[in-house]
């Protein structure tokens, strides 16, 4: 994607996006472009401070799947690399908000989860894009790294004797 569109337009979304999302407490921000969203807040793998983004996801299993895509990027996105060195993340997905572990899907997972994540964020691409299912494929196109998908799985609260 190129660099100045995405400072120019899409990150100033995304700031905004993020904004609405808390500031209304999740009533609102819920879908981004009708695509259901969440709020991924990890922890800063140099910093030891929160950082929070706004991700577009899908259910698989009860598992939250997302894909660290940086717009077809050739870097990957640094909420991807908090939660590799520190997979405890919070969730806010609407108004409920959790606690739950993040991880890298194994490359039998992300073959049956592209898919299935391609096929939710599709928006325009498969119609300017020729051979496309979905949006994650555009921006595998632009970058030579492999785009990982992940799995976040909630925090279940143990269970009382």
């Amino acid at each position: 994607m190129d660099g100045i569109f995405t400072t120019r337009f899409v990150d100033p979304y995304l700031k905004f996006h993020k904004w609405v999302y808390e500031w209304s407490d999740g009533r609102v921000g819920k879908h981004s472009n009708r695509i259901t969203a969440l709020l991924l807040t990890t922890t800063g793998r140099k910093s030891g401070l929160e950082r929070t983004n706004g991700l577009t996801y899908c259910v698989d299993r009860g598992d939250l799947i997302v894909v660290a895509s940086n717009g077809g990027g050739d870097r990957p996105p640094a909420w991807l690399l908090n939660l590799q060195a520190d997979p405890r993340v919070r969730v806010r997905v609407g108004r409920d908000v959790y606690t739950a572990t993040a991880r890298v899907a194994t490359r039998e997972e992300q073959a049956q989860l592209w898919p299935k994540v391609n096929g939710t964020n599709r928006g325009m691409a498969r119609f300017f894009h020729p051979g496309v299912a979905g949006r994650y494929d555009v921006y595998q196109r632009h970058t030579t790294r492999p785009i990982p998908v992940v799995i976040i799985r909630r925090d279940r609260p143990l269970a009382t004797p």
